[in-house]
């Protein structure tokens, strides 16, 4: 049986068996989409990013490194997905017509795509976006003339993406309470001895169990000096008396991701660190009451740079206060659609949802971080997760 074959077969028993989402939740997905594209006088988009096919369709697979795209136009949507993907483009996603290639001849993709694109003169494409490969826009480009291909494509579904619908917050509600119980049990096991391995081993645990499908990143644990260094993680290091333990977890349901940060001390916390807390949470209270629909991404940023100020010469922090959440993919749940920071000047709507990562790093000593992720609504920034902003000391009630 070759792939055309299993994917009709698989249609008769499982067709669209797993959407994340009701039928109306796609329609009125696909009618702002073209109604955006119509207002940009747009004829059809070419997307590649997984994440913004999954919006339109459902379509979702833990394989994301193969070339994958979606058609979108007025009268349908088409898929186009190497072989190895049958199985998920059937059970996942809902769309008008399934292309297929050999997994093993990318250069097969060509033809059909350009069969599919032909009749449309104008092309919106995601030209910063993941999965869009030079290779494929180069034959296409070749076939059917440069000029039919615009590069707003992406900038018009983030608009869209941004804001959440009522299914997107439940889901996102859903990530967060599955996240929260992972972060406690992984907590409850700090102390002094306890690798950063084994910390991010219970939380994983704990995550999958609560209900998390594979996650877009896996869950974060590092140790004293090694906070400091951003970005890094658990690499069997173990946890010293009075050392600060930096956790960031995020699960996945229905590919949505509400993360926290949260700093535990396997004994007590320094007034130094006390402190730094005290800061984050400052910095927490500035951000969420700027976040209010028509003040600027730029506006809360500048509001929380107040807080940061007076340590800014001791402490790192990345400059991004906040980055915009929902459905994603691995290798990151960041969904790319905003930034609250300087010189980002889109304004707040209701329902946009912002993860704000605030983690300040004493370079070479320690770090502390703590999070939420929040939701926009007319009276400023309201937490979908639960921290509750304290430094978690082991062996105190």
């Amino acid at each position: 049986m070759d792939y055309h074959a299993y994917r009709h077969a698989l249609a008769e028993h499982l067709a669209e068996s797993e959407l994340p989402f009701a039928a109306d939740e796609f329609a009125a997905r696909h009618a702002q989409v073209r109604q955006a594209m119509q207002g940009e006088g747009l004829e059809a988009l070419l997307l590649t990013d997984p994440a913004d096919i999954f919006y339109l369709t459902g379509y979702h697979t833990f394989e994301v490194s193969v070339y994958i795209c979606l058609v979108v136009s007025a009268e349908r949507l088409v898929l186009q997905v190497p072989s190895i993907e049958t199985g998920p483009a059937v059970v996942t996603a809902t769309v008008d017509e399934i292309l297929g290639y050999r997994w093993e001849g990318i250069e097969e993709v060509i033809e059909p795509l350009t069969q599919v694109l032909a009749p449309f003169r104008s092309i919106g494409l995601d030209t910063y976006g993941a999965g869009l490969r030079y290779g494929v826009i180069r034959e296409l480009q070749a076939r059917l003339g440069a000029g039919r291909f615009r590069d707003d494509g992406g900038d018009l579904l983030d608009r869209i993406r941004i804001v959440k619908t009522p299914a997107e917050l439940d889901c996102l509600r859903e990530s967060a309470r599955i996240t929260s119980q992972g972060l406690r049990a992984a907590m409850a096991i700090i102390a002094p001895g306890i690798s950063d391995n084994e910390v991010a081993a219970e939380g994983s645990r704990a995550l999958i169990a609560a209900g998390s499908e594979f996650m877009s990143l896996q869950p974060i644990v590092t140790t004293g000096r090694r906070i400091s260094i951003i970005h890094v993680n658990h690499k069997r290091n173990a946890i010293a008396p009075d050392e600060p333990v930096f956790l960031e977890f995020g699960s996945a349901y229905q590919r949505y991701t509400a993360p926290m940060m949260r700093t535990a001390v396997a004994g007590r916390a320094s007034a130094e660190m006390q402190a730094l807390r005290d800061v984050c949470r400052t910095m927490f209270e500035a951000l969420t009451q700027a976040m209010r629909p028509g003040n600027s991404f730029d506006d809360a940023a500048r509001a929380a740079e107040g807080a940061l100020a007076p340590h800014a010469d001791r402490v790192f922090f990345s400059g991004v206060f906040g980055y915009a959440v929902g459905a994603q993919f691995p290798p990151s749940w960041v969904e790319g659609t905003g930034y609250i920071a300087r010189g980002q000047h889109r304004a707040f709507e209701a329902d946009m949802v912002f993860h704000l990562p605030l983690c300040l790093r004493v370079p070479g000593q320690w770090g502390i971080g703590l999070s939420d992720t929040v939701r926009v609504t007319p009276q400023g920034g309201e937490p979908l997760t639960d921290n509750d902003w304290q430094l978690h000391e082991t062996g105190r009630a």
